[in-house]
């Protein structure tokens, strides 16, 4: 019996899919507090701050997007 070589690529295809997903969303949450830390230590919004409330909203849309489905 042959291999499924077209199966196997695409499981592993979706498996480096949902890596990726996860570790994008874990960065997201390691800048977010990375910046808001610079952001309360120097009270300026540019860039820290920007940069803080941009992760913050991703990281809340990854979560989102985990407890909906």
């Amino acid at each position: 019996m042959p291999a499924d070589f077209i199966g196997f690529g695409y499981a592993m295809t979706v498996a480096a899919g949902g890596v990726i997903g996860y570790v994008k969303s874990a960065n997201s949450g390691t800048l977010m507090c990375m910046m808001g830390y610079r952001f309360f230590n120097s009270g300026k919004f540019m860039p820290a701050g920007l940069i803080a409330a941009l992760s913050l909203l991703m990281v809340m849309k990854s979560g989102y997007k985990m407890m909906s489905q």
